[in-house]
């Protein structure tokens, strides 16, 4: 292993995950996002900007969907490749820019759709000294909302777009959306509470539907950290290191 990458485990140590030892890393919010996807077992799915791998590895884990990720950057889909193939898992993962859809992907459509994408604008944040940081954190010239309306041109009718996001971005990626219908929003709050700081929001393309607010999901126990080891929600947990769905159907 290179002395550039680390390798991480990810589900409790069932999916080992080569990253950079200076760039963008990956730690929960792949593994949510991964976790709130209702595909079923042969059924399409595309991320863009998959990064290393970890959201498509986790869906793989949990279910055998035909996966395909999107990566902008050379040598982080370098590392999706490695990373599918020393966990055993098969992803299709193509090279490229999702304002140029790479031609292997231009025709195609699926039935569902994830994304994490950059979680700050620029014009708010400096960029990070890293440049593979800078990319993952920093939107540049490609906005939240191409992001999704790329990802709506990417479904079958009647797919799934599923998302996470900074809480505060809510109100743009509910715009984006537009008259997309079946909209669910479900808070990420660190603890009991506490305001959400993340939203994963799903939604449906061509579908009717009204906007569903669910119950927030407490990533930690407790008001506070008061012991070593983490101290995370029964069902934080179950997601987190036994690779459990997240449901995002209304009760």
């Amino acid at each position: 292993m290179s002395e550039d990458l680390t390798d991480n485990g990810f589900l409790d140590g069932r999916l080992k995950i080569l990253q950079p030892l200076n760039g963008y890393r990956a730690a929960t919010d792949p593994v949510f996002l991964a976790a709130a996807l209702g595909a079923k077992a042969g059924e399409t799915v595309l991320e863009l900007g998959c990064g290393a791998g970890v959201a498509l590895a986790c869906l793989l884990h949990r279910m055998p969907v035909k996966a395909t990720g999107l990566e902008l950057q050379k040598d982080y889909a370098a590392l999706a490749i490695q990373n599918m193939a020393r966990n055993q898992l098969t992803a299709e993962i193509v090279n490229g820019d999702l304002t140029s859809m790479p031609s292997e992907l231009r025709t195609r459509s699926f039935d569902h759709v994830m994304m994490n994408p950059p979680f700050f604008e620029n014009i708010r944040h400096s960029a990070p000294a890293n440049d593979g940081k800078a990319v993952a954190f920093l939107e540049g010239e490609v906005g939240l909302s191409t992001w999704i309306e790329t990802g709506l041109r990417r479904l079958k009718p009647l797919g799934w777009l599923t998302i996470i996001h900074r809480a505060e971005r809510l109100s743009e990626i509910l715009a984006a959306l537009g008259t997309v219908g079946d909209i669910r929003i479900l808070p990420l709050a660190a603890r009991k509470g506490r305001a959400a700081g993340r939203v994963i929001v799903q939604a449906r393309k061509g579908a009717a539907g009204p906007l569903r607010l669910l119950a927030p999901l407490v990533i930690h126990s407790g008001v506070s950290h008061s012991k070593d080891g983490d101290d995370f929600s029964a069902t934080a947990r179950g997601i987190l290191r036994n690779g459990n769905a997240l449901t995002m159907t209304p009760h």
